[in-house]
């Protein structure tokens, strides 16, 4: 496995991060948790064993939900803006990291859907649907 960096933020740009780690799964999920904590059809997550992982900025924004039915499963998100952020795992074995607060192409692709078979009737398919780079007139 190779090594990578990752760095984003938030939509207001007060809470940034850093991690790296081995390169690990790039996912699409579809379960009801990951459409809920995103608002969306799926959540898309980079998942990697991390060696680091920093808050440069705006930990104190930080909140955290975690779900009372769930062992693991928390959503980590800025009090400012709402928007999703990572969730590391304690003992650093995890390090979850939606794909849309990143900087930059982290160089990976998604390789799977995940949870499928909870998947909502409307989310995208294999489907081709018409692409506009702006609203369309």
């Amino acid at each position: 496995m190779s090594e990578i960096h990752l760095s984003g933020g938030c939509l207001c740009g007060s809470v940034r991060y850093e991690i790296s780690g081995k390169e690990g799964r790039f996912w699409h999920c579809h379960c009801r948790r990951c459409r809920k904590a995103t608002g969306t059809g799926h959540a898309s997550n980079v998942l990697l064993k991390p060696d680091s992982a920093e808050w440069t900025a705006g930990e104190d924004l930080l909140k955290v939900y975690k779900v009372p039915d769930a062992k693991f499963y928390r959503a980590i998100f800025c009090s400012t803006c709402g928007s999703p952020l990572p969730r590391v795992a304690p003992d650093m074995s995890i390090a979850v990291v939606p794909a849309g607060t990143l900087d930059n192409d982290p160089g990976l692709r998604p390789e799977a859907r995940i949870f499928e078979g909870s998947k909502a009737p409307w989310s995208c398919d294999d489907t081709v649907v018409p692409g506009h780079d702006k609203y369309p007139g």
